[in-house]
């Protein structure tokens, strides 16, 4: 086994580890249909990143209700779960490729997301994709969305790495914030944005996680 690594890698899964965003965009219409609720023509993009309990009352206007909104984030989830249960599911072009460079490497990943953990749980089993990651923290894990950075904080501590030894792969402009917010180095991957749009938000911006050397991101630590 290699040395570890000073450093540490935490990782967003919906458009960093898989392409998600079809379904995800999916259950958000049956649940609008289900419900019989509006929704609005960018709500998607607004939404990027965001936990469903800022979601639901401050983007879709739905209610305010903190039972409802459970409700209702409940069981938009369990729409997305019900969509991918019968479908193969294979992790983003390159991020294998990267993610074994990193075991290699001897650098500990997390994963740190606003979705539920039940989503993670069967994407992992889909992609077999666990065995890299030392552990996940998703939205029932913390109090406050991103960009607070209090879901990478946590991931941090998953991989025992200060939070100014780790580092971010994200695609969205909330997660990117919260990295900067947590004094993390960050990668922005060019999936959900342009890498136009990205440009400035991160340390370096990729279509790809393979596009990355050990080396590179390694000397962003000194």
């Amino acid at each position: 086994m290699p040395a570890e690594a000073a450093w540490g890698a935490i990782f967003d899964w919906d458009g960093v580890v898989i392409d998600s965003s079809h379904n995800h965009e999916k259950s958000w219409e049956l649940l609008a249909m289900q419900e019989r609720l509006p929704l609005p023509a960018d709500h998607f993009e607004k939404g990027f990143g965001r936990k469903n309990e800022f979601i639901i009352p401050d983007i879709l206007g739905w209610t305010a209700d903190p039972v409802e909104i459970k409700r209702l984030s409940l069981r938009k989830e369990a729409l997305y779960r019900e969509l991918i249960a019968g479908q193969p599911l294979a992790p983003m072009p390159g991020v294998r490729e990267w993610l074994e460079c990193l075991r290699e490497a001897g650098v500990p990943c997390s994963v740190g997301t606003s979705t539920h953990r039940a989503n993670i749980e069967i994407s992992m089993v889909k992609t077999g994709l666990a065995p890299f990651f030392r552990g996940v923290i998703a939205s029932e894990d913390v109090q406050a969305g991103k960009p607070n950075p209090e879901v990478f904080l946590k991931a941090a501590a998953l991989v025992a790495r200060a939070p100014e030894q780790c580092v971010v792969f994200e695609d969205s402009f909330a997660g990117l914030q919260a990295a900067r917010n947590g004094r993390m180095k960050a990668v922005a991957v060019a999936t959900t944005n342009s890498a136009t749009t990205l440009e400035g938000r991160a340390n370096r911006v990729v279509h790809r996680l393979d596009e990355l050397q050990i080396p590179e991101v390694a000397g962003w630590f000194g």
